[in-house]
């Protein structure tokens, strides 16, 4: 593999990582942001929630750009999003100010969320492609537990508690600025180049990418194809009663990804370890050992998702959950109802355990199942839209759930909010159990006939589409 290849895939997946980071970064701030501005519940989790309203926007309009001016572009202004976010959320002198910067870097977030992975299926040779960008995936997990480590971090070091939260916000321009500076370094994509009439410049960038003629030229050929196979992709109706039963497939697995509680909890980790009977101190050590378990796992079903299919997966995962989750719901319950609050340090080591639990079931299953369905099942014709709807599916309920989960669980406990989650997760158990396909070793050509769609014959099939990337 050449040199450039894993640059550039690198370059991609610090976008990923970055991600992760602001989106788990939060998690360290929300006590420290409700006190030094005076936040009742409700408004703490509509400023925690203002990045994702901007995630959201970022996933709607980053494809338009992308096509039009490059990939490589509007990475720069990913980067340069992440930079003000960061730096701007750091030295915000009052909440609105602090929830426009936050939801700048969430724009982001989101933008990233569609050109990282595309940057990167377009920039790989097709051998080393689903490897490359699952690389993506990976940091966006690794980014999570950095997050969690880096706040630790400033919480041991940093003596002025009341400022903690600045440092955690600012510590994300490090990796945002080396993100821009390492952009430098990297090619547009040869398949955007190619489709934007600058042939030879594509093709001088594929001879850099491939190690052999061969196998350069196999590239071009499959660009082409792809390219040829595209044009008459946005003028299939998407929302049609043929694509109804992927487009409920995709909605219905983006929205249990959500309901489950995973982002609210990514959120407020500290937070509910607090609630349960951690010092503040050993609360973010805790955070730590989830984000850990998060990657762990993460790992783990990314080694057997093609050899025991994604159901399998899905099915560990829910059943995980209920565990979890009734687990905790029932501690808490306990705690709150019947030993009335009197939580200790042995309620907090068994939510710890209920936490862990919980993430390493949501990163078997769920976490790295998701992204993987919904590339699958989709025609080649409408993939790009069916991914665009499970993004944005999967942010809207991440929106929901990280706003309102403040005012629940102070309103009414940990007991109620966990119990939520938990008959949303029976949900999901029926759903894996008589509605989910298992689409392992399913060629995308006949996943339509398995999924009993109706075939479109201006379907001409795209290459890069069809390998899920």
């Amino acid at each position: 593999m050449r040199p450039l290849v894993i640059r550039s895939a690198l370059v991609a997946s610090l976008g990923g990582l970055i991600f992760g980071f602001d989106t788990a970064v939060i998690s360290g701030t929300t006590e420290q942001l409700k006190s030094y501005f005076e936040l009742s519940d409700a408004y703490l989790g509509w400023a925690v929630g203002m990045a994702l309203l901007g995630t959201i926007l970022g996933a709607l309009t980053a494809g338009k750009p992308a096509d039009r001016f490059g990939r490589k572009p509007v990475l720069f202004v990913i980067g340069i999003l992440y930079v003000v976010g960061a730096l701007g959320s750091a030295f915000a002198t009052n909440i609105v100010m602090l929830e426009v910067f936050r939801f700048l870097g969430g724009i982001g977030v989101g933008a990233a969320s569609v050109c990282a992975p595309i940057y990167t299926a377009e920039i790989a040779p097709a051998r080393v492609r689903g490897r490359l960008v699952g690389l993506v995936q990976f940091n966006i997990v690794l980014g999570i537990l950095l997050a969690y480590l880096s706040n630790a971090i400033v919480r041991a070091v940093v003596s002025d508690h009341t400022s903690d939260w600045r440092w955690m916000f600012g510590v994300m321009a490090v990796p945002s600025v080396i993100f821009l500076l390492l952009l430098f370094t990297v090619p547009e994509t040869p398949r955007w180049l190619m489709a934007n009439g600058r042939a030879d410049e594509g093709r001088e960038v594929i001879g850099r990418l491939t190690t052999s003629e061969d196998e350069a030229r196999l590239q071009v050929e499959e660009i082409n194809t792809s390219l040829s196979a595209a044009t008459n992709a946005p003028k299939v109706p998407f929302f049609t009663p043929q694509h109804a039963k992927v487009i409920l497939l995709a909605f219905t697995i983006a929205m249990f990804n959500q309901m489950s509680g995973i982002n609210a909890i990514l959120y407020y980790a500290p937070v509910v370890m607090e609630r349960a009977g951690a010092s503040t101190d050993a609360a973010f050590m805790m955070s730590v050992a989830v984000g850990f378990m998060n990657l762990i796992a993460t790992m783990t079903a990314l080694t057997v998702i093609d050899k025991i299919g994604r159901r399998k997966l899905m099915l560990i995962g829910s059943i995980g959950y209920l565990i979890s989750l009734g687990f905790l719901s029932g501690l808490m319950f306990y705690y709150e109802q019947v030993l009335g609050g009197a939580f200790d340090s042995t309620s907090s080591i068994l939510v710890l355990v209920g936490l862990l639990v919980f993430i390493a079931a949501h990163a078997f299953g769920q976490g790295s199942v998701i992204w993987v369905f919904i590339s699958e099942i989709f025609p080649n014709r409408i993939r790009g839209r069916g991914q665009s709807l499970g993004s944005l599916t999967h942010w809207v309920f991440a929106w929901l759930t990280s706003t309102f989960f403040p005012p629940v669980i102070g309103a009414l406990g940990g007991g109620v909010a966990f119990a939520i989650f938990f008959v949303f997760m029976v949900g999901q158990l029926v759903w894996v159990l008589r509605v989910m396909p298992e689409t392992k070793g399913v060629p995308l050509e006949e996943m339509e006939a398995k999924l009993g769609l109706t075939h479109d014959p201006r379907d001409t099939g795209d290459p890069l589409a069809a390998k899920g990337h």
